[in-house]
């Protein structure tokens, strides 16, 4: 059922929080640890909609996986309730899985179906993925091409290129592949595929992107080697059990840090937030606009940073974005451009095409939002020009079903004259559960 969401105007947000954990990091922990052997026990897993498919999936490979909420009779943490949870997965290692009786649905989540199909591709029983209408429009041949070459069997439409996709793996074979475009999923594909091979798997990026499953991979025991835009993975290497904490999603947390920089008489500490350098490009551009943006308590665990990002109401100025930070900040672009629309100047994006081929075509779907509340956009072919300093209007907007286009259009509502309706809200679900109830949170809190 479809959920319209009323947005008015703040006054100022004010509070200290936490947001879920990141989606990124929960997806990946979830299928290491059904390849290790033991139970992993993971501490802030994201039990959004899209890491949800990805369990379900598992579970229907033959891995157990338990909830806390199962195993006690005590309320859970108010963590828990903004779709955070410990879970238990019991691996059974490399040669564990099982033949799924029924075809595998990943829903919306183009991380499942990719991540999935170079586990899959490595098992010699057949299985089969699908997921919803967005997904199968959603392009599958950047995945599919590499793993057919290393010898996995897969048929899909469009000559593979498109979903649902058929896959028979084994026997494959080792191999080094150079990627046109950086893309963290194909690296972790083509990884995860390696650790069936008898041999090194080696992935050469145009520029770094996101390096989560190769921390993982370590922290898991696989024999990994990082270098300059490189890696590569030894296959075969048996993977043990561990404990995952997982951080505070920084591309969730990124539309409350926007939030607070631009909604006068402001003030938003966001606790234990992930600041993986290959995931941390939207700090550098919110510093580089003129942000007042602090960040303390910093730690490391298991290889992942994680700290406390405090900000305030600033004075923003445009910048230009684009080039080698962009695979930094992907996700991050859509809330970067409502940023915009409260800086001086302008702020232009550029070489962000792949936000075309996301759950919508952000460039145009965030172009329209920002329109229709007043605010002067320009959709480029590979971005957006943004002149900041217009006056906003309350609006009905359309979020085409897209999580991050839904949140970046209540941010901006934020700071609209009148109310703002958003369509199909419930699509934030995907990644952030509980982000209407903390948006309420940061708001009373100024009551006070």
């Amino acid at each position: 059922m479809k959920l319209q969401k009323k947005v008015a105007s703040a006054r100022g947000l004010r509070g200290v929080i936490r947001v879920p954990g990141d989606k990124s990091i929960s997806h990946r922990a979830l299928m290491l640890a059904a390849l290790a052997e033991g139970t992993t026990e993971i501490e802030g897993f994201l039990a959004s909609a899209d890491c949800l498919h990805t369990e379900k999936c598992l579970s229907s490979l033959g891995i157990s996986i338990k909830r806390e909420s199962a195993l006690t009779s005590m309320p859970l943490p108010a963590k828990a309730q903004r779709g955070e949870e410990k879970i238990y997965v019991e691996g059974q290692g490399l040669g564990g899985l099982q033949e799924p009786q029924e075809i595998l649905d990943v829903g919306n989540s183009g991380t499942t179906m990719r991540l999935l199909s170079g586990i899959l591709a490595g098992q010699s029983f057949a299985s089969f993925l699908t997921g919803d209408l967005s997904l199968r429009k959603r392009p599958m041949g950047r995945v599919v091409i590499p793993l057919q070459k290393m010898g996995a069997r897969i048929i899909g439409r469009q000559g593979g290129t498109l979903a649902p996709l058929a896959i028979t793996g084994g026997n494959l074979k080792p191999m080094t592949y150079q990627m046109s475009v950086a893309s963290a999923q194909v690296k972790s594909a083509l990884l995860l595929a390696g650790l069936f091979t008898p041999g090194w798997t080696e992935v050469l990026e145009p520029t770094i992107s996101r390096n989560h499953t190769e921390l993982m991979l370590e922290a898991f025991g696989a024999q990994v080697e990082r270098g300059e835009s490189r890696v590569r993975v030894k296959g075969l290497s048996e993977l043990t059990a561990q404990k995952v904490v997982v951080p505070g999603d920084l591309s969730s947390a990124a539309f409350l840090l926007v939030a607070g920089l631009v909604v006068p008489d402001s003030r938003v500490i966001i606790k234990s937030v992930g600041l993986n350098p290959t995931r941390s490009g939207i700090i550098d551009v919110l510093k580089a606009m003129g942000a007042k943006l602090r960040i303390n308590e910093e730690q490391e665990i298991a290889g992942e940073l994680r700290g406390t990002i405090e900000v305030e109401s600033s004075s923003l100025a445009g910048v230009s974005i684009g080039g080698e930070i962009v695979p930094r900040l992907i996700d991050e672009l859509p809330i970067l451009a409502v940023a915009g629309l409260f800086a001086r100047g302008v702020t232009e994006i550029r070489d962000a095409g792949e936000l075309k081929v996301k759950e919508s075509n952000r460039l145009t779907a965030i172009c329209e939002g920002l329109t229709r509340l007043g605010g002067r956009v320009e959709e480029l072919p590979d971005g957006l020009r943004i002149q900041g300093g217009a006056s906003l209007r309350g609006a009905f907007c359309r979020s085409f079903g897209d999580h991050r286009i839904a949140m970046a259009l209540a941010i901006a509502a934020l700071g609209a004259e009148g109310e703002t309706v958003i369509d199909d809200a419930e699509a934030v679900e995907v990644s952030f559960p509980g982000f209407w109830s903390l948006l309420d949170e940061l708001r009373s809190e100024n009551r006070c």
